[in-house]
């Protein structure tokens, strides 16, 4: 355990059992108690236990008194705390200082020396008051040797199991980091909304298809002697046109199918004559290998422009004529 100490300074007064104390310093200026009384409460004490150290001081109203704030080396003492009451009278004051100690060696021992402060007329003096005796007992029974409840020599120190949560907040931890890596994850992997496209509208069946015509034009494909490839793609424009128009799948049909599909419709404006002389050339210049002239090439391209134009003008509400294209 600790000592608290008490440092001490000045006069030493003899006894503290109600015999009047020392004169103080001349040079200090400063009265001496006219009486000190001093006791053990209790006078015998078990080993360890607090006890009180009381100092009654009889002195002159304008002093005051207190323990010294400094502390000193208190032997086999421990210094516990101390409590400071004052009874004022109309010649005289007293101040009761209750010293809290406690004893940690067994026989009879004066109690250390204390060290109180006087103050007077704005000067201080230190004085020091002799112990008071007190005897300090065994903890144990009297009868503890005998019945082997002697007092032991310390043990080394041993492990003592503490209960403790931590572990139990270490796993919460984890599994908070582990919930919070999941979500992570499904956030990071979660669908991503397809991206919205504009959606823009197509231009009416006759103006692609009027544009689709002058394409094939424009490569000049009899001129360079491709008169198969021109009729491919003559036959899949008009083909493609048809089947928009009238609702049905003509890229799939054969030639008869066509113009069994077209004759079971009710198709206003459409060339059909024409349309069956073409699409009957057509079959034997793609599948038949017949020669076939830059003129007739020339003269199949006007029918598909016709067919476009004719059909159209044909529709309810068509007042738009179709492009400069049509009339060629």
């Amino acid at each position: 355990m600790s000592r608290r100490v008490l440092v001490l300074s000045a006069g030493l007064f003899a006894a503290l059992a109600g015999v009047p104390c020392a004169a103080a310093d001349a040079d200090a200026g400063v009265d001496p108690p006219m009486r000190v009384q001093a006791r053990a409460n209790p006078a015998q004490v078990r080993l360890g236990e607090p006890f009180i150290v009381e100092l009654a001081i009889t002195h002159l109203p304008d002093q005051r008194y207190e323990l010294a704030p400094t502390q000193a080396e208190l032997g086999d003492f421990e210094f516990l705390g101390v409590e400071r009451q004052r009874v004022d009278g109309p010649d005289s004051s007293t101040t009761t200082l209750q010293v809290k100690l406690a004893g940690f060696a067994l026989g009879k021992h004066r109690t250390p020396t204390l060290t109180v402060q006087i103050d007077q007329a704005g000067r201080s003096h230190d004085m020091e008051l002799v112990g008071t005796e007190v005897d300090v007992l065994s903890a144990l029974p009297q009868d503890a040797e005998q019945k082997g409840a002697d007092l032991a020599d310390v043990r080394p120190p041993e492990a003592v199991w503490v209960r403790t949560w931590r572990l139990l907040w270490v796993l919460g931890v984890l599994a908070l980091a582990a919930l919070a890596a999941w979500g992570t994850a499904r956030y990071l992997n979660r669908p991503k909304p397809a991206p919205v496209v504009a959606q823009v509208p197509l231009e009416p069946l006759h103006l692609r298809t009027t544009r689709a015509l002058d394409e094939l034009a424009k490569l000049n494909l009899p001129a360079q002697g491709r008169m198969k490839e021109f009729h491919f793609r003559l036959s899949e424009i008009i083909r493609g046109y048809l089947g928009e128009l009238y609702r049905f799948d003509a890229l799939e049909c054969t030639t008869p199918e066509l113009l069994q599909q077209l004759h079971a419709r009710h198709t206003p404006g459409l060339p059909l004559e024409e349309l069956a002389v073409l699409t009957e050339e057509s079959d034997f210049v793609r599948y038949a290998k017949q020669e076939t002239t830059e003129l007739d090439c020339k003269k199949a391209l006007e029918l598909g422009y016709r067919v476009v134009h004719h059909t159209y003008a044909a529709l309810p509400g068509s007042s738009t004529p179709p492009p400069a294209g049509a009339s060629a």
